[in-house]
């Protein structure tokens, strides 16, 4: 039937019929679309700041305006809301009296707002009696620059501590500092910008198994000696759609205002060293801007790990940290730099040019991996069905190779995208062509076969 129907598509058009002609055109025409739609921008292409990619998974939920009025209750998982300036949010959270509980928050802005440096959000984790599971984490912009930022409220199992009881807790995510500038409402102040809340659990270790020792502390150095052709990586908008990386060199390009986000897995007893190099020509009136480089790292639970800044001069400017090595014991420490590497998982690397840069910059992110995978602590239960540790594949995924097969399937689509456009633009001619020459022969045909005008004397038989 199929083929029936195109053959008197086709006997149509060959015969003069405009549906078959428009039918045909408009095939072709779809062909061309998806071939445009795989070539690649034209150079000077204008770039939009992308909005934060939440989690397509997460469920939309709305906190209490009070601790007292039941808020919706959060299981392991990903939610949305929203949160405005002033405003304070309360959530549940049912916790056993095993597994170590992390709750975090990251605060969106819309893409293009306005934000102050002491803008942010607070969030906290209380018992059933009140008592506050841990620090309450303040999390702010830092500058004016709108960024994606986050941080977490945990509750975590250990001798002497508060919070180790089952029960339902209070989490919440509370406005701080004076309100920023104009936001996605239009008001005067932050309105309803999104706020993506994850919660996940981790094992506790098996009965009777005692904690792991912290590592020795290792000397820190510079990853300078990680050599070879950049690899191209894309950072996504979040930790939802981040650029993968690894060992290596890799490479990117910023526009001013724009934040990426890259992930790198790390084992247990493993470190990141990282320098993140801005280049770009050297400007002829080169203008300070404060906090014009920052790179900021965060662990598998979203919790804050370490930052960094620098100022962007008009040249070519570097920032570098590293972290601690990976280690269940960090979870001890006063630092918050050292507490935060508690996890085997990916880790997250978030990357901003300031809005007040004049110009793109490309940037190369030097990363090492440092150490051999260590051995696991004893969980009671298995980290990677909760989102912790790292597996043979995350460790591909992150490999060099696997960048340039990324890059060998972009340039098979660009390919294929002009050579779609290439022959849809002969399918066109093809067919001017052919309807053309169509008319022409039934012109032909319709002379070859008319009877001639009568005569007088055929007129009177």
């Amino acid at each position: 039937m199929r083929r029936g129907r195109t053959a008197t598509a086709i006997g149509s058009a060959a015969g003069g019929s405009t549906a078959g002609v428009r039918a045909l055109g408009a095939g072709i025409v779809l062909c061309i679309s998806c071939a445009l739609a795989q070539a690649p921008a034209p150079a000077g292409a204008t770039s939009r700041l992308a909005a934060y990619q939440t989690d397509p998974g997460a469920k939309t939920v709305r906190g209490s305006s009070s601790a007292g009025v039941a808020g919706p209750r959060l299981k392991p998982g990903t939610y949305l809301d929203t949160i405005s300036a002033g405003e304070r949010k309360f959530y549940r959270v049912e916790l056993d009296a095993t597994a170590n509980a992390y709750v975090s928050a990251v605060l969106a802005p819309p893409a293009g707002g306005e934000v102050g440096a002491a803008d942010g959000i607070r969030v906290s984790l209380r018992s059933p009696d009140g008592a506050e599971c841990s620090d309450s984490n303040d999390i702010t912009f830092g500058g004016t620059t709108p960024l994606p930022t986050a941080d977490y409220s945990t509750r975590r199992i250990g001798t002497g501590r508060e919070c180790q009881e089952a029960g339902e807790y209070l989490y919440s995510v509370e406005w701080i500092g004076p309100g920023g500038g104009s936001g996605s409402g239009g008001g005067s102040g932050a309105e309803d910008w999104t706020v993506e809340l994850k919660y996940m659990t981790e094992p506790g270790l098996r009965s009777g198994t005692a904690e792991p020792t912290a590592p020795a502390s290792w000397h820190a150095h510079s990853p300078d000696h990680v050599t070879g052709d950049p690899r191209r990586v894309t950072g996504g908008s979040g930790f939802n759609d981040a650029g993968t990386i690894g060992q290596g060199v890799w490479q990117d390009t910023l526009h001013p205002g724009e934040t990426r986000f890259y992930r790198v897995p790390l084992d247990w007893e493993q470190r990141l060293f990282l320098d993140a190099e801005f280049g770009g020509p050297t400007s002829p009136k080169p203008s300070a801007v404060r906090d014009g480089l920052r790179v900021t790292a965060f662990n598998t639970a979203r919790g804050f790990v370490r930052d960094s800044v620098t100022p962007y001069r008009g040249r070519p400017a570097k920032v570098s940290f590293n972290t601690v090595r990976a280690a269940f014991a960090n979870r001890t420490s006063d630092q918050d730099g050292t507490s935060a590497m508690r996890f085997s998982g990916w880790y997250y690397v978030r990357v901003t040019l300031d809005r007040q840069v004049s110009q793109a910059l490309p940037v190369t992110l030097r990363a090492e991996i440092e150490g051999e995978p260590g051995k696991p602590p004893a969980y009671d239960g298995d980290p990677l069905a909760e989102g912790f540790g790292v597996t043979e594949e995350d460790r591909e995924a992150a490999l060099p190779g696997r960048a340039d097969d990324d890059d060998a399937r972009e340039t098979l689509l660009t390919a294929v995208g002009y050579t779609g456009i290439g022959l849809g633009s002969l399918l066109l001619l093809g067919l001017l062509g052919w309807t053309a020459r169509a008319r022409l022969g039934r012109g032909r045909r319709r002379g070859r076969h008319a009877s001639p005008a009568p005569t007088r004397e055929s007129r009177a038989h």
